[in-house]
């Protein structure tokens, strides 16, 4: 077994996570069906948590689960990823701006908190704990937009693009360039700048420049590893 699942955190959403990483380091590259039997075996769980970790992902569109075919790995085309990030970048900024005017001292608090455990993770050169620490503070400030139905949409779609925005933390300086775009935007919620918050928070989802040169890299790499198994 490679790995066993041991946590009292619910097994289906500690193996939805193991499964997510090995989709998103290409270890099950688009077209691999993903068979329950054999997953159950090789984490070491029964088929059931195995079920509702396959379901909990193809609600967030990891995986497709098709009638007689099971659940299968999709391939992602750059566009559309693309268009998912320019939604994103969107759905970040309106939160950023709401939070700018509405956000509470306590919520601030938090957020301030959730800011230097990035920093702990970042210093620790931990890229998966930072991603994890890193989704609590986008979460904070979806959260102090104090617009539940905004709050939803956002969420949904960070679940969504959870795997190629964790892969993006691997790439080199990555952590760092990530946590001071935090900071920057921790300074203009402070200030109360609405638009400034709108901005920052755009442009640190937006896929652009460098950045868009290594998602083609990483995506081709998964597609590689697509024709290898073939």
């Amino acid at each position: 077994m490679d790995d066993v699942i041991s946590s009292p955190v619910r097994r289906s959403e500690q193996l939805g996570g193991l499964i997510e990483e090995r989709i998103v380091t290409g270890f099950y590259p688009p077209g691999t069906r993903l068979d329950e039997q054999e997953l159950a075996e090789t984490f070491g769980v029964s088929r059931t948590p195995v079920r509702e970790a396959l379901i909990q992902l193809a609600s967030t569109g990891l995986i497709d689960i098709r009638p007689r075919r099971g659940a299968i790995v999709p391939e992602m085309k750059v566009e559309r990823l693309l268009e998912m990030f320019e939604v994103m970048a969107e759905l970040e900024a309106m939160c950023g701006r709401l939070a700018a005017r509405r956000i509470r001292p306590a919520e601030l608090m938090e957020l301030e908190a959730a800011h230097q455990a990035c920093a702990a993770a970042r210093d620790a050169s931990d890229p998966d704990t930072y991603y994890q620490l890193n989704e609590v503070f986008h979460q904070r400030i979806y959260e102090a937009s104090h617009n539940s139905f905004l709050a939803e949409q956002a969420t949904a779609l960070h679940r969504r693009l959870r795997p190629y925005r964790r892969l993006q933390l691997r790439v080199r300086n990555r952590m760092d360039t990530s946590f001071a775009e935090h900071s920057g935007i921790m300074d203009a919620l402070k200030a109360q700048e609405s638009d400034q918050v709108a901005t920052k928070l755009r442009n640190h989802v937006v896929i652009q420049g460098e950045r868009f040169n290594d998602l083609i890299a990483n995506l081709q790499q998964l597609n590689a590893g697509d024709r290898a198994g073939k």
